[in-house]
């Protein structure tokens, strides 16, 4: 058993602290604490049974929305399954103890898992090599944007746009003008999927790369890909992927044979790392043939049978993190895509697309689809229908399915569909819940157009009913009394 502190900061004398077994000296606890931090008097707390402790905190966690309580069907950055044995091995002692400082014949197992992640990945999209540095998918953005950047000055070429397909995700130009790029919006057309012509026009010698993600936001496969490929090389530019969607391409395509040179993946999402409220996030980056000399250091190598970290990469765009990467997400990654295999991977895909064709087609009766096609692993409807109809717009049915115990699917994104609700059911859900989310979303159709007073009130179930968005944007206060 370990040994532990042992404190006695009683009013009438404070010994200090000592290791059981008086092993060490008792220190005066003012060693430890400046006077003005410890109490005179005792702490005024309430004098409450275990039982009404442990009820406290099951109600504070029940207000509380988890993937655990019920579907999170939002849209594009979807927090998704997350195995209870992935944090079984983020525990083991031989990566939960690690400190990154360690000197590398210490640390072996952790970068063995490192090195034959990034194999893994690289395979799966068919990169020449894969960074596991970035911290999140905008974090991934970045790097490979200044990846891009370096290549294009290593060859004597100073291009400064950058061209993005206006549904993108947000972060896609902002990270292109982070990185000092001018932003060019390249328009979609009536199909949903990239304007050749539009791109055409736009694809001159100031072009670094097209960014590009696929299957887009409104889970459609850009059927052209190759000639966009074809076009953007011949162009003397890069083509880059956000890979925000992968998990539904696993075992199905790669994204390195369509053309592309650089990808980041979102290991929080296609790979089954937990991801909400901020984090944690992981945003590996793979690359071509030819970016192979920008690659952040350090990265690791296999010796023989050991493992290292290599600095020797002169033209390297230098560190994106501390250290080698957000390591326990790494781990959990890495514990998903063995336990599945290469089989697996591909099954997850298949019922990404299953899932979010089957919840369509339950659906297309009451919402309106602005781009009629086959889905892959998401959809985008529109709320349009209803706003005219009664004025309940996309914003009061997202607040009405809160009462119906869902959390809300992506609202207003992208904006290239008006009203838009996006909605990614995932690969793990059952026909069941797919089922009653589908009733709720339906029943939320007949209130808004026979009792519509109702869904703009909502939510009424909720302890902290509707809130002042434009004060709240104003005015932010995170501080809530229930």
């Amino acid at each position: 058993m370990r040994e532990k502190l042992i404190f006695d900061i009683s009013r009438k004398g404070r010994k200090g602290y000592s290791l059981s077994g008086n092993k060490f000296p008792e220190l005066p606890l003012e060693s430890i604490l400046p006077s003005k931090f410890l109490r005179t008097t005792p702490a005024e707390l309430p004098e409450v049974s275990e039982s009404e402790v442990v009820r406290h905190f099951v109600r504070l966690s029940n207000l509380n929305y988890h993937v655990d309580k019920n579907m999170y069907p939002l849209g594009s950055c979807t927090m998704k399954y997350n195995p209870k044995i992935n944090d079984y091995t983020c525990d083991l002692p031989g990566f939960s103890a690690l400190h990154p400082l360690q000197p590398g014949a210490t640390t072996q197992g952790a970068l063995q898992l490192m090195y034959e992640l990034a194999e893994m990945l690289r395979e799966i999209a068919g990169m020449a090599a894969v960074t596991l540095q970035p911290a999140a998918g905008a974090h991934g953005e970045l790097t490979g944007i200044l990846l891009i950047k370096k290549y294009h000055e290593s060859i004597g070429s100073k291009r400064h746009k950058l061209l993005v397909v206006d549904s993108a995700h947000g972060t896609n130009p902002a990270s292109a003008a982070l990185a000092g790029y001018e932003i060019v919006s390249v328009k979609g057309n009536a199909d949903g999927r990239t304007d050749l012509d539009d791109l055409r026009s736009k694809l001159d010698g100031d072009v670094a790369a097209l960014m590009l993600t696929n299957p887009n936001t409104i889970g459609l496969f850009e059927k052209e890909i190759q000639l966009i490929s074809k076009m953007v090389h011949d162009n003397g530019s890069l083509l880059y992927m956000d890979g925000a969607n992968m998990n539904a391409l696993l075992g199905i395509a790669r994204p390195g044979d369509m053309g592309f040179d650089v990808m980041h993946y979102n290991l929080h999402k296609t790979f089954a790392a937990p991801h909400g409220g901020g984090g944690p996030g992981s945003g590996p980056v793979g690359v071509s043939e030819k970016l192979l000399p920008f690659l952040p250091v350090p990265v690791i190598v296999k010796e023989g049978t050991t493992y290292k970290l290599s600095y020797d990469l002169p033209e390297s765009i230098g560190r994106m993190m501390n250290f080698y990467g957000n390591f326990s997400v790494l781990v959990r990654a890495y514990t998903y895509i063995r336990m599945l295999g290469p089989d697996g991977l591909r099954r997850v895909s298949e019922n990404a697309i299953i899932n979010a064709n089957y919840l369509l087609s339950l659906l297309l009766e009451r919402y309106d689809l602005p781009y009629p096609k086959t889905v892959l692993h998401e959809f985008c409807l529109s709320g349009d229908r209803q706003k005219k109809a009664s004025g309940v717009k996309t914003l009061d049915i997202a607040k009405r399915l809160l009462d119906y115990g869902f959390h809300a699917p992506t609202i207003y994104f992208p904006l290239i569909v008006s009203e838009a609700l996006m909605i990614e059911p995932t690969e793990t859900e059952s026909k069941e819940t797919l089922d009653v989310f589908a009733q709720a979303l339906l029943a939320i159709a007949d209130e808004a157009a026979n009792n519509p007073a109702l869904v703009l009130s909502a939510p009424v179930t909720t302890p902290v009913k509707r809130l002042d968005d434009a004060m709240a944007s104003r005015q932010l206060n995170i501080c809530c009394s229930l």
